[in-house]
């Protein structure tokens, strides 16, 4: 498992709290382009400082699979 992260209901699942939105906004911003060159796309919910992200492979029956553990890593060393 790595590091801060839960696996439960079959995703993979991590909170973060930033100082104020635009660092939370920023996080999301740099999240959007790893997704986007992975092609593997996070569940996330944002108010205000509170970033949740949750990630499953759709295409693998909403599992956890390498995907979502590689993804997970890059997501890690954004912060």
């Amino acid at each position: 498992m790595i590091m801060n992260w839960k696996q439960e209901n079959d995703k993979l699942s991590r909170e973060f709290e930033f100082k104020n939105f635009v660092e939370a906004f920023s996080f999301l911003t740099k999240i959007a382009i790893e997704a986007e060159k992975a092609n593997h796309h996070p569940e996330i919910y944002n108010v205000y400082n509170k970033v949740s992200i949750s990630l499953s492979t759709h295409d693998a029956g909403n599992k956890v699979t390498e995907k979502d553990l590689k993804l997970a890593r890059i997501i890690d060393t954004l912060i």
